[in-house]
Formats: C-alpha cells, structure tokens, sequence
C-alpha cells in the first residue's frame, strides 16, 4: 500500500490516554475497512496487555527482536505480528524493550532503527500507529523519526500548555535533524469531565498558546469508567460498550483523522 501513513501518539507525560487513543483510533479506522498495524513502543507493553495478551513476558517474539534483528543486519520476517480479534495487527513489547533502548545509544543511525523496519512492512498497511512510551528518550525519537505526523493526547487539567513546549521543542529537533516531514496531526483532549468547568478552560488555554499553528480536534474524549475497563478485557470501546459517550467520541475522532489525508 504505497500511501501508508504512520503515526506517533506521543505525549511525554504519562496518564493522558495514549494507549486508549492508540487502541480506539486503530480498531476504529479498521472498521472503516484500513488495514492497520498497531506497534507498542514502550517497554510496560501497556498497549499489548490492553488487546489482550496479558503476559507480555511470555511472548517469543516483540519489537525488540525486531530492532535486534535490524542492528545486526539480520534477515526480517513477518513472525510475531499477532493479530487481533477486532481486525487489526499488532507488534507487541515487553521489558525488553527498555533494554533494547539502552543499547540504541551506541548504534548508528541510531534514530532510524524502527523506521528501518517499519520500511519493511509498511506496504502491507493503510495505516501504522505507535504507541510512544511517556519519555522524550531514544524509542520516542525513533518513534517520530519513523512517523508521518503525530497526534498529542492532552488530559483535560490545570495548563497542560507547560509540558507541550518541551514536546513541541523535540519535534521541532526531530524535523530539523531527522525527519523534514513530520508534521504535527493535531492536540487531542482526553479524559475530559463535562461536569467542571476545567475542560472549557484546558481548551481555552490551549487554543491561546498553540490555536494558531496547531490543529485542535474537534473531537474531546470524555472521562469514563468503561474506557478504563476496556483494557483488562482486552478489546475496544467499540466492542466493549458500542452505545457508550467514549464509542461516540472515539468514532468522531476516528473520521476527523480520516479527513487529514
């Protein structure tokens, strides 16, 4: 598929919905018919426990077999991409993964590793999307050096303008040194509770800070105690409650990104 379109979910602070928005934007575009790919790139292997495989240590093969395999110069297959249920792939992680970060820093061509092999692949898919570890480290960098565009999650809270410098400042770097064609999707608010005032003004200040350069969609995903659930069972909010305000919302998201191009 030679218009494949890869992209980072990436916030550096953590607890902000990047695995969930990972999870429900990917089965969300696969229900529109994409042929999609999921990569976990963190070591907590939150994602590959939220669709279902648990015992993240038990798995034979991750992405950090697959990074192993590049460094060396070792033949690539297609061994230990799963397949889930609700109609996308999946490259899972583990713990290995952090040790796999740490030997990156003496490689060269150190930030185009997972690009390398995401290169491999890519043709088989619509779209590719990376769940970043919450850190600005090497697997992040190699997260944005490999994606076309990335999309923030931003919790719904009291000036979460202070960590986007930080995070916007790197992704200036990385389209400078590494990657001249990252582009930034768009600030996505999450864990949004419509009862306080505090969504309104996180909005507000974000439009203020970022407004003028940075998409914001229009799509905000509210707080709900079944998007938590959907993780330990495995399956999306589609899935686990079709009728739901995040199922709604998550669909909303979905064909605004669908609308990027």
């Amino acid at each position: 598929m030679d218009n494949c379109k890869t992209i980072a979910i990436c916030n550096q602070k953590g607890g902000v919905g990047k695995t969930t928005t990972t999870v429900n934007l990917g089965i969300g575009l696969a229900r529109t018919g994409k042929k999609v790919l999921l990569v976990d790139c963190d070591p907590q292997g939150d994602l590959t426990a939220s669709l279902g495989w648990q015992d993240t240590d038990g798995l034979s093969v991750t992405l950090a077999d697959k990074l192993a395999a590049v460094i060396s110069d070792r033949p690539l297959d297609e061994s230990g991409i799963l397949q889930h249920t609700e109609g996308i792939d999946l490259i899972p992680s583990n713990i290995e993964l952090s040790a796999m970060e740490m030997s990156l820093v003496s490689v060269m061509c150190r930030e185009q590793i997972l690009k390398n092999y995401l290169r491999t692949i890519k043709d088989n898919y619509d779209y590719i999307i990376i769940d970043c570890n919450p850190s600005l480290g090497m697997l992040t960098l190699n997260a944005l050096a490999a994606a076309d565009s990335v999309i923030v999650p931003v919790q719904a809270q009291y000036l979460p303008a202070k960590g986007m410098s930080q995070l916007l400042y790197t992704i200036a770097r990385v389209r400078k040194n590494i990657n001249s064609g990252l582009q930034i999707g768009g600030i996505l608010l999450t864990l949004v509770d419509k009862r306080t005032k505090l969504a309104k003004a996180t909005l507000d200040t974000l439009k203020a800070s970022f407004g003028e350069h940075i998409r914001i969609f229009n799509s905000s995903i509210p707080m709900a105690v079944k998007a938590a659930e959907t993780s330990c069972e495995g399956m999306s909010i589609y899935a686990y409650a079709p009728d739901s305000a995040v199922a709604q919302a998550y669909t909303a998201f979905t064909q605004e990104v669908l609308n990027l191009g």
